[in-house]
Formats: C-alpha cells, sequence, structure tokens
C-alpha cells in the first residue's frame, strides 16, 4: 500500500514538474475576419506611439515586443530562456522597465515569490539589457523617469536608479496588521501620496493607500487597479460583466478626490457611468487594463476561455475612450499568449547608434575600393565614417577644454570656438 501510494505522489509529482517546464503555448498566427481587418485598416494612423507587451508567440517562456500603437510592425525585444513580462515604457518614451525571472520558466503564479525575478531595463530597441534590482516585482516608472516603485510580496520600495538608493514606503502586514498579505502592482499617484494596490495572500481586495494618512480605502473586489495620468481617475478590473465563454470580469474606472475612489460598487450593483470596457461576444474576459499617457485610449487584453494570465489566448485590443465599444479593435492575431500590454504616444526616441570603430571603417572601405559594392553598402560606409569622425571631433573638443582649463585660461568650451 505503501509503495503505491509512493508511486502515485512520484508519478504526480513528475506530471507537475513536466507541466512546469513546458511553458505557455506558441501558438500559430490567425488571420482577422473581414470586418477585423477593415477595423485594422481604420486604425492605422489614427495614433502615434508604441505598445510593449509580454507574448509566448516565439518563445514559450515569454519575450517582451513591441509594435506601433495601431497594431504594426511587431517585434521582439528580448529573447532569453527566462521569462520576461510586466513591460513599463518610461515617461520618455526611451526605455522599457521589465520582469525577468532567474532562470527558465516561472509562471505568473509566482510573482508572490520575489527570489524568483528581478527587475530590468533596456531601451526602446531592446539593447542595453541591465538588471537593475534584484529580489522584486511589478516594476512601474514615477513620472521623472528617474525612479521607481516595486514590491518584494508584502512590502513595497521606491528606488532612485542612479543611485540604486531603496527606501520602503509600506509594510502590508504592518499595514493590516495582518500576516500573509501580498501587496501587487502598487501603482503610486502621479503626486506621489497614495498608492493603488491589489491585495493577495491572507487578504483579497483591491484599494488605495494614503502614504501621508497611513489609512486604507478599499475600492472592491477584482485586481490590477491603477491611476490615470493626472490621478483624477482609477481603473481595474472586476468580476463581474459578459465574461464570454470564460468567467465574467469587466473594466470598471472611477472618479478619484483627494486618492479616494468616489462611486461606489456593492449591493446595488455596479452604476452605469463606472463601467469602462465589457466587450460583447465570446471574448470578454478582460485583463490588463492600461490608459495611454493622455487618457484618450484603453490597451487591455481578453480570452474566450480559461484565466491563466500567461497560459491561455488573451489578443490586445486598442479603443478611443468614448467611443462605441463595438468599435474596440483587435490589434493581435495570434494563438499564443499575449499578456500586460503598456502604451507610449508620441514619436519613439531614437537609441544612439554605437560609433564605428577604426578596424570597421577600414574593412568597408577595402571592400569598397575592391568594387562591386552594393549601394547599401555604400551607404552604410559613408555612416560608418560620419559616426566616426563625429567621434573623433568629439574627443578633440573635450581634450581641448581640458588643456585650456589645466593651463589656467579663461574657460571657453572648444564647441562655443567653434561657432564663432
Amino acid at each position: 500500500m505503501k509503495m503505491k501510494k509512493f508511486a502515485l505522489v512520484s508519478a504526480f509529482a513528475m506530471a507537475c514538474s513536466a507541466f512546469a517546464q513546458q511553458g505557455a503555448p506558441t501558438g500559430a498566427a490567425v488571420d482577422p475576419s473581414a470586418d477585423e481587418q477593415k477595423a485594422l485598416n481604420a486604425l492605422k494612423g489614427k495614433v502615434e506611439g508604441v505598445i510593449a507587451w509580454s507574448t509566448s508567440r516565439a518563445n514559450s517562456h515569454h519575450d517582451i515586443w513591441l509594435m506601433n500603437a495601431d497594431g504594426t510592425g511587431a517585434h521582439a525585444l528580448t529573447s532569453s530562456d527566462n521569462v520576461d513580462w510586466f513591460p513599463r515604457i518610461s515617461p520618455d518614451g526611451s526605455k522599457v522597465l521589465f520582469n525577468r525571472s532567474k532562470g527558465g520558466w516561472v509562471p505568473e503564479n509566482d510573482a508572490n515569490y520575489p527570489e524568483k525575478w528581478d527587475l530590468w531595463t533596456m531601451n526602446i530597441d531592446g539593447s542595453d539589457q541591465v538588471k537593475v534590482v534584484e529580489n522584486a516585482t511589478w516594476g512601474t516608472w514615477r513620472p521623472d523617469g528617474k525612479t521607481i516603485v516595486f514590491s518584494r510580496a508584502g512590502k513595497v520600495f521606491t528606488m532612485e536608479l542612479a543611485s540604486k538608493s531603496e527606501k520602503m514606503i509600506l509594510d502590508g502586514e504592518k499595514a493590516f496588521n495582518k500576516s500573509g498579505v501580498i501587496l501587487q502592482e502598487p501603482n503610486m499617484s502621479p503626486d506621489g501620496k497614495h498608492v493603488a494596490i491589489t491585495l493577495r495572500g491572507s487578504m483579497r481586495e483591491t484599494g488605495v493607500w494614503d502614504l501621508e494618512k497611513n489609512s486604507w480605502t478599499k475600492s472592491g473586489d477584482g485586481c490590477q487597479i491603477d491611476w490615470n495620468f493626472d490621478g483624477s481617475k482609477l481603473y481595474r478590473v472586476n468580476p463581474t460583466g459578459n465574461g464570454g465563454t470564460a468567467a465574467p470580469s469587466e473594466i470598471l474606472w472611477f472618479s478619484a478626490k483627494d486618492g479616494k475612489q468616489v462611486e461606489k460598487v456593492g449591493f446595488f450593483g455596479i452604476p452605469k457611468n463606472v463601467r469602462l470596457m465589457d466587450l460583447p461576444g465570446r471574448r470578454s474576459h478582460e485583463y490588463f487594463p492600461r490608459l495611454s499617457p493622455d487618457g484618450k485610449w484603453l490597451v487591455w487584453g481578453a480570452t474566450d476561455k480559461g484565466h491563466d494570465h500567461d497560459m491561455f489566448d488573451y489578443e490586445l485590443y486598442m479603443w478611443k475612450i468614448g467611443e462605441p465599444v463595438e468599435s474596440a479593435t483587435r490589434i493581435t492575431y495570434h494563438s499564443g499568449n499575449d499578456r500586460w500590454p503598456d502604451i507610449w504616444l508620441g514619436k519613439v526616441p531614437e537609441t544612439a547608434k554605437p560609433v564605428a570603430n577604426v578596424a570597421e571603417v577600414k574593412t568597408l572601405a577595402a571592400a569598397a575600393i575592391a568594387g562591386g559594392v552594393s549601394e547599401a553598402k555604400m551607404d552604410e560606409l559613408i555612416k560608418s565614417i560620419d559616426r566616426l569622425t563625429e567621434a573623433v571631433n568629439a574627443l578633440t573638443r573635450t581634450q581641448m577644454d581640458k588643456n585650456m582649463a589645466a593651463e589656467g585660461a579663461e574657460h571657453v568650451p572648444a564647441a562655443s570656438l567653434e561657432n564663432k
């Protein structure tokens, strides 16, 4: 009997281990219907910006991808054996902050275990990937782009990126006088006075913590509570609504005054004016809502079956707030998992290209002299020479400034002399 029990437990453990190693389905591309394609065409050029999100379409462990806000130009920013998710674009659009597992496949359900995750940043083109915080999840930017907010299980911290100086701003177990409280997705208000939080662990609700008064205002059930750009609105996922063929869920939003939610949701139901998005039809299990920086657009994910954030076929949608719900445009068409989008509006800053070195220029020049070089290669050579020239000029100007300072002369920057 004991041997049978042991064999059964071993088989179960092996099955769980195999499941844990498999990651998410990579899926396959699907074609939009005629009406969906028409909606995509109508969205093109209507909004300028980018959307970053986590997807399993090319890697079962999830990579960070980027596309234009109208759904075009999708491409990968990361590619690793680790799990990359929860991307957040910096206020100036130049960088992406994201979660990365310490090794291999780790499910999103383990976000409560900070020892399994680190926070990384990279340029908006995917270059210069750097680990910035160890043992942390749910990283977000402050408006100045110099500080981030994140959590470690039941505690919330801020950190200045330049100095790496951390400061704990909330201890969940002390604040709620209850053990086992987990603080998920802490989103600090633009003025820095409040933190919107999804409570998990020994508590399950959403609300706002007042950092000055040390007080909690409950919003309701659900999850993923966040602020709009100026703190005048709160929005979150609520376990009500259509839900399609999956469990009910919809996106609500509320007016906020002094960090507190104005409208109430409870026994008498949900006021019509707080219902922000609930898609009609089968694909209506909404999650991962994100308002654009100007508050005019909503991007989110929805699935027609299942719930697990990192496993099921969530598709991403874009919607101009105030237009009919039916006008929401589906912008991803892939049966892999797509989750946690973030949107940034405007012209994306270009990452400075590395300066060509002398060896590179010599190689290109030799090839050009030998003949038979394409026009594209010749353009590449000219650009490399230009970058090298700029670098030499910059070094020369810097050295001139240093020499003049060392000689005690009146310090006039070399760049100024060139302009005279």
